[in-house]
């Protein structure tokens, strides 16, 4: 062999031999393992009737609503914020879709797309005192959750606001055919495959380190496997519920802005390293605006599920909403101190939650039992976020 020849082929074998090493996300497979263990807890205490199809339905049903609040307050932390109003916003544009509907006769999609506006506003309002006026956002959402309670219970005179229509108790309350949610997995899977495919082409292409196939497809098949579990037990109550597909529509939207977007990695920037971010030309002001304005509106989308699942708005709505999402967030690996957090991980969060609220009513421990075991998990979890932190 000549020595261009040897020159020529050097560089292939290193690219042959270049894999990315496989790191073991410690705080993702944590969470999955609590989540298992609060599972297999529940199901001995319950006689196997925790992860009955009929409970877990009810699981996810319950879990949609803190859910998605739990995703917009994962934008909101990461970009270094909090946001102590979602609670009251959740209960004002619920509140404001069912007295459209039931006192002004207005049709389903027109009061839900109101709701949701009106959530975008109240972010609207909030984002521009944090953004443009640096009013500290744990000062501005504190009296946003004292204004929107208040203009909730004058609108309503303090009164439960009931009677529905069936379209729109629908939304909280009806089931995917079985058909239909197994046509999804299968459309959920195939881009799945797709996606992971995609990508290692890419990456192959643009020179940079792989994870060996057998991962990549491992985590596929895992994944998959998972998915189809899920929907084959849910199926075996009523199907899929719609709040649940609400939930992981939006859930895999706001994965893709938080993953593939510049506003997006714009939100991380922010919240790691604000003035480096500023320096860099990231506008912090227009960008804080826009999260708060997001959180605004996944509140109006939490507001309109949860009164259709009630068949009601009541003045209660809503209340200490904030602290389970926030909750949430930090035990699915979001940290307080800003630029970090995943969606998925505040999804487990969620799910954890609901749990262990699930969980214990289901063995009739009293109420309160419930609040000190969640702050205790609470302590727990910022804890653990703040150890890391200083290693």
């Amino acid at each position: 062999m000549s020595n261009e020849q040897a020159i020529i082929k050097q560089p292939q074998l290193e690219k042959k031999d270049r894999k990315l090493p496989f790191k073991f996300d410690l705080q993702a497979y944590t969470l999955i393992l609590a989540l298992i263990s609060i599972a297999i807890i529940f199901t001995a205490l319950t006689g196997g009737e925790f992860l009955s199809s009929r409970n877990i339905s009810n699981l996810f049903t319950q879990m949609s609503v803190i859910a998605i609040l739990a995703i917009g307050m994962t934008l909101v932390i990461v970009a270094g914020h909090i946001d102590l109003s979602v609670g009251s916003m959740v209960g004002l544009t619920g509140g404001v879709a069912a007295m459209l509907q039931v006192w002004q006769g207005w049709s389903t999609p027109v009061v839900v797309v109101i709701a949701v506006v009106v959530g975008a506003i109240l972010g609207l309002w909030q984002g521009w005192w944090v953004a443009y006026r640096a009013v500290p956002a744990f000062i501005v959402t504190l009296g946003g959750m004292l204004i929107f309670r208040g203009i909730l219970i004058g609108l309503s005179n303090g009164k439960t606001v009931a009677g529905l229509d069936v379209s729109f108790k629908q939304i909280g309350n009806s089931y995917l055919p079985f058909i239909v949610g197994y046509i999804i997995v299968a459309v959920a899977i195939v881009l799945l495959v797709y996606t992971t495919i995609h990508d290692r082409k890419k990456r192959n292409e643009m020179g940079l380190l792989l994870l060996p196939a057998p991962i990549d497809y491992g985590k596929v098949a895992l994944y998959s496997a998972v998915i189809l579990v899920i929907t084959y037990m849910l199926n075996r109550y009523l199907g899929v519920p719609t709040p649940f597909l609400i939930v992981v529509t939006i859930a895999l939207f706001f994965v893709f802005v938080t993953n593939k977007t510049a506003f997006g990695r714009r939100i991380y920037a922010m919240g790691g390293n604000p003035e480096a971010a500023a320096l860099s030309g990231i506008n912090i002001k227009r960008n804080t605006l826009g999260v708060f304005v997001i959180m605004g509106a996944l509140a109006g989308v939490a507001g309109v599920l949860l009164s259709a699942r009630l068949n009601a708005a009541t003045v209660s709505a809503g209340n200490s909403y904030e602290l389970d999402a926030i909750a949430a967030c930090v035990i699915g690996g979001t940290s307080l101190m800003g630029g970090k957090g995943k969606i998925f991980g505040a999804l487990i969060g969620a799910l954890i939650m609901a749990s262990i609220d699930n969980g214990m009513s289901m063995m009739n421990i009293g109420a309160y039992w419930q609040y000190i075991v969640k702050g205790l998990i609470l302590i727990l979890a910022v804890w653990v976020d703040v150890v890391s932190k200083n290693k």
